[in-house]
């Protein structure tokens, strides 16, 4: 059980971080490669700025960093370990979903 504070803190902002679906798309483009900002956008389908907004988060999160390259700056997860945290969870919410033996599922649409 969790209990520390770090640990409760260290696992609300990664919830924040997956509250998006734009912020969850980028470090599932991140989990496969390394990536610019503009070609992020662009794989995306979204504004710049926005993009820019969503990386500002995911930096304040402390789950993606830059990496200076030239001119240019470079995104990645900040650590590998992300990627098989996010395969485990997709993993475990779509064994979930798909497990409806909920007996409330009809009446109270918990579930």
């Amino acid at each position: 059980m969790l209990t520390a504070a770090s640990d409760i803190e260290v696992l609300a902002r990664f919830g924040r971080a997956l509250a998006d679906s734009i912020r969850c798309r980028i470090l599932l483009a991140l989990r496969e490669a390394p990536a610019y900002p503009s070609d992020l956008a662009e794989a995306l389908g979204i504004s710049r700025t926005r993009l820019s907004n969503h990386l500002a988060c995911l930096r304040d999160c402390g789950l993606v960093v830059t990496v200076p390259d030239g001119r240019r700056t470079r995104y990645e997860l900040a650590d590998e370990r992300l990627g098989h945290a996010l395969d485990d969870l997709r993993s475990a919410v779509v064994a979930v979903e798909t497990d409806r033996t909920c007996p409330d599922v009809g009446t109270k649409g918990c579930c």
